[in-house]
């Protein structure tokens, strides 16, 4: 499934303003899931396998590390639990990082929101704007997407400093060289 998203993700002190934007919007609580990403060696883009209770998948995306909301080609594919297909991928193409979390999912209408709490990282806020298949994407659609990722990052106060603009895996690499050099 090829998706188009505009996204952010944010550090996060304090849940309880979220929370209570999230209760307010009736947003669909979908579950708590511990997630463990698995980002494998790919020339560009990142390419990983994430595996929990609840999401599955194996997910290429490209994106660009800037501070605010961003758009994020998305290729994925939904596979079934307890699949053996990140043995095969570290075969062929070895392993860059792991990430281990635990995420909380909502929805509201097209925006899936996470509350993130990363090993070794902290805690996160992530949103992103879910688009349709970027074949058929209008213009229109495209901006309403943009429109509703700077609506919740407004809604959920997060100041421009507190965006990160890296992914969890750049994040996790910079933590272990910091240590190795040290």
């Amino acid at each position: 499934m090829k998706i188009l998203n505009y996204e952010f993700k944010a550090r996060m002190e304090d849940t309880k303003h979220i929370r209570a934007a999230l209760k307010g919007l009736r947003a669909r609580f979908i579950g708590e899931d511990y997630q463990r990403d698995t980002y494998f060696r790919v020339p560009s883009g990142r390419l990983k396998l994430r595996e929990g209770k609840i999401e599955n998948a194996l997910i290429f995306y490209r994106r660009r590390n800037l501070g605010r909301a961003r758009r994020s080609e998305v290729e994925l594919v939904t596979l079934p639990e307890g699949n053996s297909l990140g043995e095969v991928l570290a075969a062929a193409l070895g392993v860059r990082v792991v990430v281990a979390k635990r995420r909380e999912i909502y929805f509201v209408g097209n925006v899936k929101i996470h509350l993130d709490r990363v090993r070794g990282l902290g805690r996160f806020v992530e949103v992103e704007a879910i688009g349709k298949s970027r074949v058929r994407r209008r213009k229109s659609s495209i901006k309403r997407n943009y429109e509703q990722a700077r609506h919740f990052q407004k809604l959920f106060r997060v100041r421009r400093r507190d965006i990160v603009p890296q992914s969890y895996s750049d994040l996790i690499l910079r933590k272990l060289n910091r240590r190795s050099n040290s």
